[in-house]
């Protein structure tokens, strides 16, 4: 049983499943039919990929039960710098990842107030982070009741859509394997960095290891039942959505799953309904990852790798600057995706993909590290089996990497960059010098 102010292994499920299923996968069915049926055959390999990834997550989480996620397992296996790197990266993806579920999650408030002003939709955007930050701000306890419940009220329309909509499936409303006019291996692969966003909290459980009750047993099977959960539902809903809106309408759709319902039973009581669940879906996603967006610099505060107000906390136990901070930089990319470009989604996006598979090569490379030196001991027969998996992960990463484009890794790289700045500036506050952290003796003498 669950210690107050802990998650129990349901509630730590429904965390990464409430993360992973987002407001993203109910806008996904659209972003990928501009590819074609190419995009079905990306999202079997992400999946994969996803599955491999959530069995190292597992085993990493069970060697370092920690909080911090792949910042830990970087700083363990690679040094602080590597650790502090990995921190922020996912920090970036978090508070810019948020701004794409927002975006989402207006398109859908929209299917019932039709507001079509840019002012408008920003203000509907804004209150779709401001609301998870305030439930944030109130402590751990309402951020896992919350989470259970909006996991459980989202599920039910998309295995709706997973399971009935096959029995409306019409071969006709499939477009064509490859629509992008170039090379398919080309529309394999970005389509699949659109596809490895859906699956982004996969981490989740390892984030707030701490907060997880015994989680050297349950980050594992958490990580793995919550991506296996998705998985199904993933890729069921989006070949039905495929299968019962016709590839041109569905390329243009802003609420994919709300026509197909439509579609299948005719009016629009249907896509109201399921339309709400993606309201709710959505909040609720927004609220795991404001969590996340404040507790993996709360665990590099706590190790001085990032600034020291991170670490504080409120009188509930939330980490207080982070949360308001992360809420008010989100904002900021919300205000730009309706003000400062006319493809603000799928940049936004593709910017959070790149960032997101940053700390997952890392990570996937430091259980490598642990395989291949001997740090932690493996068994032989299970050595060759991890050693399969872990090379799996890396390789998936480093493929979505590349899926990510040009324009997003440009951009995502400089965001990395700004990071190096701010760990001088951490470093020099602790007196520190040097990459094993020296603390001088007396102040230097200067030179001659």
């Amino acid at each position: 049983m669950a210690r107050p102010g802990k998650l129990g292994l349901p509630a730590a499920v429904a965390l990464v499943v409430g993360n992973i299923v987002g407001t993203g996968v109910f806008l996904l069915p659209s972003s990928l039919a501009a590819y074609g049926t190419v995009s079905i055959l990306s999202m079997g390999v992400v999946t994969i990929g996803a599955i491999a990834l959530a069995v190292v997550f597992g085993r990493l989480g069970a060697r370092v039960p920690a909080s911090g996620g792949p910042y830990a397992y970087a700083k363990d296996a690679f040094g602080e710098f590597s650790g502090f790197w990995n921190a922020w990266s996912f920090w970036l993806t978090s508070w810019i990842g948020n701004a794409a579920m927002a975006v989402v999650w207006v398109n859908y408030v929209n299917y019932f107030l039709g507001w079509t002003s840019l002012g408008g939709q920003l203000a509907l955007a804004l209150v779709a982070l401001w609301i998870p930050a305030l439930i944030n701000l109130s402590g751990v306890k309402n951020i896992g009741w919350f989470a259970l419940v909006t996991a459980v009220l989202k599920f039910i329309p998309l295995v709706f859509v997973a399971v009935v909509g096959l029995f409306f499936i019409d071969g006709a409303n499939f477009g064509g394997f490859n629509v992008t006019g170039g090379s398919w291996p080309a529309a394999l692969s970005t389509a699949g960095a659109l596809t490895l966003f859906i699956y982004s909290g996969v981490e989740s459980a390892t984030i707030v290891a701490e907060k997880v009750t015994d989680p050297v047993r349950n980050i594992g099977r958490a990580s793995v039942y919550g991506v296996l959960i998705c998985a199904a539902m993933y890729m069921l809903s989006t070949f039905a959505v495929f299968g019962t809106v016709p590839h041109e309408r569905l390329v243009d759709s802003t609420a994919p799953f709300a026509d197909a319902i439509n579609t299948m039973f005719g009016g629009g009581v249907g896509g109201g309904v399921m339309a709400a669940c993606a309201i709710v879906s959505g909040i609720g996603a927004i609220n795991g990852w404001t969590m996340l967006v404040a507790e993996m610099p709360l665990a590099a505060a706590r190790d001085g790798m990032f600034p020291k107000v991170f670490a504080s906390e409120n009188r509930r136990g939330a980490p207080a600057f982070g949360i308001v901070l992360g809420a008010a930089l989100t904002s900021l990319v919300a205000v730009y995706n309706y003000f400062g470009t006319g493809s603000g989604f799928n940049q936004i996006l593709l910017i959070a993909t790149f960032t997101t598979v940053i700390p997952y090569f890392f990570s996937a490379c430091a259980q490598l590290f642990w395989l291949v030196t001997g740090a932690r001991r493996v068994s032989g027969a299970r050595l060759g089996r991890d050693l399969a998996i872990t090379t799996l992960a890396i390789l998936f990463a480093f493929w979505m990497t590349y899926g990510a484009g040009m324009e997003a890794i440009f951009i995502g790289f400089l965001m990395m960059l700004v990071g190096i700045p701010v760990y001088i500036w951490v470093k020099a506050k602790r007196g520190e010098y040097g990459p094993r952290g020296e603390v001088p003796a007396s102040p230097a003498t200067p030179p001659s």
